[in-house]
């Protein structure tokens, strides 16, 4: 399987307007981990997750195949950063504690992937993936976003996109799931920080680059209708959906 990219173009971006995990996920992490040592965040993207796990182990191992993506990730004592698919990374066998996949897992050979997760994890250690699907504000605004995603994003949404639709509900896993508590994303964002995070889906980029036209300023001026003042900050949440298992 090739390295299907639809985030380098807009990597910068991609930084910029990401939603952070929240605290609370890497330290139930850590506290499942057998030991604290070391932690491989694959498809690290710009790196949201990899420095939120350096709080917690001695070293990061954060790879990406874009590497575009890796020059806007934040520099960290404790993070290595290296351009690598997830399907072959330069780690010896047994190297690490603990894997972590943010919204990632579905672009994946699924196969290759946990081959090399049973090769690198020590025993007991943990699998985490996870993922996040459209974020809620208000019943009015989901309501046009939800329009906007199926409809006018439908036709130029990726295949895989569908295990995100399905919170990763039929994505194989290779290890017993574990019990997991919920955990959510969230910002206190203004209008135009949300068009800005819309702008960086890769649905709102290939509509873009195949019609020629933006639908983005018709969504605003839909938006505004229920947003009020554009400047005015609005809770923003996305739940998280968590896979997380020990090797045996």
């Amino acid at each position: 399987m090739s390295f299907k990219d639809y985030f380098s173009e807009q990597a910068a971006a991609y930084a910029s307007y990401r939603p952070h995990y929240p605290p609370e996920l890497f330290a139930w992490l850590a506290a499942i981990s057998p030991h604290q040592q070391r932690v491989w965040d694959c498809a690290t993207g710009s790196g949201q997750a990899a420095v939120a796990l350096a709080s917690h182990f001695a070293q990061v191992i954060a790879t990406d195949a874009s590497q575009a993506q890796l020059r806007q990730a934040q520099p960290h004592s404790h993070i290595h950063y290296v351009c690598a698919s997830a399907e072959q990374v330069p780690l010896a066998d047994t190297a690490v504690d603990l894997i972590t996949v943010a919204q990632a897992a579905h672009w994946f050979d699924w196969p290759r992937f946990y081959q090399e997760v049973d090769r690198l994890l020590v025993a007991d250690g943990v699998l985490a993936i996870w993922c996040y699907g459209l974020f809620h504000i208000s019943p009015a605004i989901d309501a046009c976003i939800q329009d906007y995603y199926q409809h006018t994003l439908g036709a130029y949404w990726p295949s895989e996109r569908q295990h995100i639709d399905q919170a990763y509900a039929r994505l194989p896993f290779p290890y017993t799931l574990l019990a997991t508590p919920p955990f959510t994303m969230q910002l206190e964002w203004n209008l135009l920080q949300v068009m800005g995070y819309l702008a960086t889906w890769s649905a709102t980029r290939l509509l873009i680059k195949t019609t020629g036209e933006d639908p983005l300023p018709a969504l605003q001026s839909e938006l505004a209708i229920h947003w009020g003042e554009p400047t005015q900050t609005r809770r923003v949440q996305w739940p998280l959906h968590l896979k997380a298992g020990h090797k045996p």
